[in-house]
């Protein structure tokens, strides 16, 4: 049986305040473009104990599996609920959406023009980081695109006036066509829990033909699949900012020889017209595809050891069962991990897209 371990850590001095903190109903992951999340209980005599090792937005918080860990991040809550103390968490991305840009175009650095969107997330998080008591310690990977933001007709300007939030700045750039991704990473190093954001272009993880998910072999349990045409479209109409003839549009179509259904995507937001065609495109991308497995409870087998995949993998599907036959790639787009705990063995939950819901750059 697995040994699981939580640890605390005061968030600007890096004193590590617990090295095993007593916790249950724990359940925790990672996930793509975002910064996954962690819940957790304490029972109720030992809430002094929590409350002084978990302030809230000030205290960090690392799980550990058989002495590797699995994921870090910020404590955001801490209060009794009932009968129990319960906690919440979210990774070390959720942070960039408590911060706005004070200066405009990150202290200089923009407005952008032809730019990597990859250095635009760098930027930011150079730019929350360099401010007083911001810093985090996450490093962010020195990944590189081919795919640009902003033209000269239409700079991708972050105005102080409006004060976006640098979590906003971060969205957009993964919201370009053909744009990176991102996700987190813990590790130890040197006997501290080291942090980054792992930046992919042109996509994270990869097609994995080593390891594969199948019922009666290491899926326990199964969402059925899903055939829904509420959430189709082959036409999508992105509508932008601005008012009657002057706001910005953009339409993007296929035919396949299906019956025509379109969707309407507002961003009333986005004012470049380049950024609406993209969201528009992935838009249409991802609502082209009908019938897929959007989660799955998997078993620790040799078939897919927990921690054998991550975050963006491609993996094989295979679900056979009474309503339906699924045979197909899926994309690892979260999963989270419960513990085991009293009779309750170990439940790793994978949420899942079909592949082909991804287009990437290249």
């Amino acid at each position: 049986m697995p040994s699981y371990r939580y640890l605390t850590q005061h968030a600007l001095t890096g004193e590590l305040l617990a090295l095993d903190l007593p916790l249950s109903k724990v359940e925790f992951g990672p996930e793509l473009n975002g910064p996954g999340s962690f819940t957790a209980t304490v029972e109720p005599r030992l809430a002094h104990l929590a409350q002084s090792q978990l302030d809230p937005g000030n205290t960090l918080l690392f799980a550990e599996r058989d002495r590797t860990l699995l994921w870090g991040g910020l404590v955001w809550r801490a209060e009794p609920e009932g009968q129990e103390f319960r906690i919440e968490a979210a990774g070390f991305g959720s942070y960039p959406h408590k911060r706005f840009d004070a200066h405009g175009n990150l202290n200089g650095r923009g407005p952008y023009t032809y730019a990597d969107p990859c250095t635009v997330i760098r930027d930011a998080w150079a730019y929350l980081q360099e401010q007083p008591d911001g810093d985090l310690g996450v490093h962010v990977d020195a990944t590189t695109s081919k795919v640009t933001v902003g033209t000269p007709a239409e700079p991708y300007a972050i105005d102080w006036w409006e004060a976006p939030s640098l979590g906003s700045v971060i969205a957009d750039m993964v919201a370009v066509e053909g744009g990176p991704e991102w996700t987190e990473q813990v590790a130890w190093s040197g006997g501290t829990p080291a942090r980054r954001i792992n930046v992919g272009w042109p996509r994270l993880g990869a097609r994995r033909t080593d390891i594969s998910l199948t019922s009666g072999i290491n899926i326990a349990a199964t969402v059925p699949v899903t055939y829904d045409a509420d959430e189709y479209a082959q036409v999508v109409i992105g509508l932008g900012a601005g008012e009657g003839r002057n706001r910005r549009r953009a339409i993007n179509a296929t035919r396949n020889g299906r019956l025509r259904l379109e969707h309407v995507l507002e961003v009333l937001s986005e004012k470049s017209n380049e950024r609406l065609a993209a969201r528009t495109s992935t838009e249409r991308t991802a609502r082209q595809v009908i019938g897929e497995v959007t989660e799955l409870v998997i078993r620790d087998h040799p078939a897919a050891r927990l921690g054998a995949f991550q975050i963006g993998d491609d993996i094989r599907v295979r679900v056979h069962d009474q309503w339906s036959e699924f045979d197909g790639w899926a994309r690892v787009t979260a999963w989270t991990v419960a513990p085991p705990q009293d009779d309750q063995q170990e439940r790793v939950t994978v949420q899942l897209q079909r592949a082909d819901r991804f287009t990437y750059g290249g």
